[in-house]
């Protein structure tokens, strides 16, 4: 019987016991749970990782102007704009994060990792991470495994849906997935992975779930670009072995209490927060009035 990822805690306690990775145990749960073996879940997170990949060129060299409006080539405006805040790198990092959710909100191919919402948030670590340390595809994949068992446990102790326990649910989860591969791939102990899990998601803890319009798309591409930024700095934080004093699963769990109290305005209704201001509102009204214009005669509502 393999792990069934409940916990962090006994994620670490079986693969000490078993002699096994934490790679390795993933692995073992896709082989017995689902009847992959390692060699097709590896070949199947490639293709993945090439989605991801091609995401993120997508979103920088076409026209990514949604049906909305909203989005309007954001990414590569940030991605070509002179001055760099802090680095050239960093500039990439936010753009290709950016870059991969334009495509999911301009109805594009993207991967949800764990959430179509969240689809910037991985590509966008991942493709910077392998550029900056020249990180071998099979290492990537590796940690694409990291943060599978980091979203299955997300998943079990609290919700990775927006509609359950808001975007902390969704982007936080995507994060600390993004966090613990950074982590894993610049040789991070187990410790050190989990530490990273735990720091973004209390960075992350409380965030509401209020698109626009009832469009993934506002305030949703933003902030797949400050969550690619905050995973990136859990993973420093983690990697020098300052501590997060709560455990991972107690913040997650933490997590999963704030999710379950929100109220459901708060919750991917478009009842609250940004969806509820006065612009917020004019832009739902525009959009969808220009939805019904745009029905043909047989398809327009009675």
């Amino acid at each position: 019987m393999a792990f069934l990822f409940d916990s962090f805690e006994g994620w670490k306690k079986y693969s000490d016991e078993q002699h096994l990775s934490l790679v390795d145990v993933v692995l073992e749960y896709e082989e017995t749970q689902k009847g992959h073996n390692a060699d097709d879940t590896r070949k199947g997170l490639m293709k993945a990782w090439l989605v991801m990949k091609d995401a993120v060129h997508t979103g920088l060299e076409e026209d990514m102007t949604s049906r909305s409006g909203m989005i309007n080539n954001g990414a590569k405006k940030v991605y070509r704009y002179p001055k760099a805040v802090l680095s050239r790198e960093f500039q990439q990092l936010i753009a290709r994060a950016l870059a991969a959710k334009e495509v999911n909100s301009c109805m594009g191919r993207v991967v949800a990792a764990p959430t179509a919402g969240a689809s910037g948030i991985m590509p966008g670590v991942l493709y910077t991470l392998q550029e900056i340390h020249q990180i071998e595809d099979s290492k990537i994949i590796d940690a694409m495994l990291i943060s599978a068992g980091i979203a299955l446990i997300m998943e079990q102790k609290a919700s990775i849906a927006g509609a359950v326990g808001g975007c902390q649910a969704e982007t936080g989860t995507a994060a600390a997935m993004g966090a613990g591969a950074i982590v894993y791939c610049l040789d991070g102990n187990t410790e050190q992975i989990f530490n990273g899990v735990a720091i973004t998601v209390q960075c992350m803890l409380g965030l509401v779930c209020d698109p626009v319009a009832g469009l993934v798309e506002i305030p949703c591409v933003v902030r797949n670009a400050s969550a690619a930024a905050i995973a990136n700095s859990s993973a420093q934080i983690a990697l020098a072995d300052v501590s997060s004093v709560i455990p991972v699963d107690e913040v997650i769990e933490a997590m999963g209490e704030i999710g379950a109290s929100m109220e459901t305005r708060y919750k991917e209704t478009a009842l609250g927060g940004l969806a509820a201001t006065k612009t917020g509102q004019a832009i739902a009204k525009r959009v969808l009035i220009r939805d019904i214009e745009i029905l043909p005669d047989e398809q327009m509502p009675a």
